[in-house]
């Protein structure tokens, strides 16, 4: 009786991996305009990688090339695993803050500075939101992880099949 990972083809685990990585930007979505917590650049930054997941995803399903669209997709879940790690550390004061998260430009009158304020976005060194004691990046970083370790469990299954 063949396993749930044997069962499920490779093009099958790239098509899951595509929606698992739309609802991970729907839910940052939801987050942003349903919520009201707007993100940081380096949550914007942290996007990126699943969009590019969508993409490998319905190029790689469209083509022969599905191997290689699972290959892509696990640099892609590493990445995004980067990058969440990056902006923990940048949460806890253990990186600089990048430029595209530093203040723009000195007021220099009282009215420039409430412009500023009510205008700036938000500050990529400071949580927002966290649940469960986890920060968004932290709880991004380990969805990544997640995702990196299925996409990795299905290019080992991939490569176990004869065809």
């Amino acid at each position: 009786m063949p396993t749930f990972l044997q069962a499920v083809s490779a093009r099958t685990w790239l098509v899951l991996l595509g929606l698992a990585s739309a609802g991970a930007l729907a839910s940052a979505y939801a987050l942003q305009y349903l919520a009201g917590f707007e993100p940081c650049q380096l949550c914007y930054w942290q996007r990126y990688p699943y969009m590019a997941v969508i993409a490998v995803a319905v190029v790689g399903v469209a083509s022969r090339f599905v191997r290689l669209g699972l290959l892509l997709a696990l640099v892609l879940f590493l990445t995004g695993m980067g990058l969440s790690l990056y902006h923990v550390g940048v949460e806890q004061g253990i990186f600089a803050l990048p430029a595209g998260c530093a203040a723009g430009g000195a007021a220099t009158t009282v009215e420039e500075l409430r412009a500023q304020l009510l205008t700036a976005a938000p500050a990529c060194d400071q949580v927002s939101v966290s649940f469960i004691g986890l920060s968004l990046s932290a709880w991004n970083g380990i969805a990544s992880f997640l995702l990196a370790l299925i996409t990795l469990g299905a290019l080992w299954r991939d490569r176990q099949v004869s065809y």
